[in-house]
């Protein structure tokens, strides 16, 4: 009979613990790495074109976590973003200045370029697993994990001038995997902030260019190898 009282005593204390407990969901905002890629499309009218090998974005970007703890102490996590921009364009508007004789400043009206067309698309997505430890202090949650993410960039340009040949189009994408350590710390059973850092991260990028219409790609890609990267804060929500 002790043993039983004892057994759901500690059941109804496991239960009332901060944080980390089966079927949990969380949400955070979170600041740090930029995951994403971009290629941007060249100017479809050069005599040459070049690419380099492109590299991983270190910039400051904010983004989102989902969590699931689908055990007690194991959760599954995924986060990711989209973007969409488009450029309308317009046509040239010609000027006078190439009459014979004529030079700028004498009355002569400027050409104006045509604008150009230009849809660009972005997005990444990620996916991961963590496995937290109880430390003792109630709410103090550190973890360790392995996260996989993918990104995507797409970048298309036209312009309505006789020398660019059709469509010119970039493309980029990254795939990367990481060991993730990191520590979360719940105030409140529904409210909690958090902080982590991949000790080793593997990352492959690949980018490339099609100026014209019809022609083959130009392309690069890039091997990266990161040690103590990508430091992440967040700020969630349990429920």
């Amino acid at each position: 009979m002790l043993t039983a009282v004892i057994a759901l005593t500690c059941t109804a204390a496991r239960a009332q613990e901060r944080g980390a407990n089966q079927n949990d969901l969380t949400f955070a905002v979170t600041a740090g790495y930029n995951g994403s890629v971009l290629q941007s499309a060249p100017d479809g009218n050069r005599t040459s074109y070049s690419i380099a090998a492109p590299v991983n974005d270190k910039s400051l970007g904010v983004g989102f976590e989902l969590g699931w703890f689908f055990l007690d102490l194991w959760r599954m996590n995924i986060g990711g973003g989209f973007s969409f921009t488009n450029s309308p364009g317009y046509p040239g508007i010609p000027g006078t200045y190439d009459i014979p004789g004529s030079t700028l400043g004498d009355g002569s009206i400027p050409d104006y370029d045509a604008v150009v067309n230009r849809n660009t698309m972005q997005f990444n997505v990620s996916l991961g697993f963590d496995r937290y430890f109880r430390t003792g202090v109630e709410g103090l949650l550190p973890y360790v994990g392995i996260k996989a993410g993918y990104a995507y960039g797409q970048d298309i340009a036209f312009k309505d001038d006789e020398t660019w040949m059709g469509q010119s189009a970039g493309e980029a994408f990254a795939i990367r995997g990481a060991v993730t350590v990191g520590v979360d710390y719940y105030f409140t059973e529904a409210f909690f902030i958090g902080a982590s850092i991949d000790p080793f991260a593997y990352t492959y990028n690949y980018s490339m260019v099609k100026p014209q219409a019809g022609l083959g790609a130009l392309a690069a890609d890039s091997h990266n190898f990161a040690a103590f990267a990508a430091p992440t804060l967040k700020i969630g929500f349990a429920f």
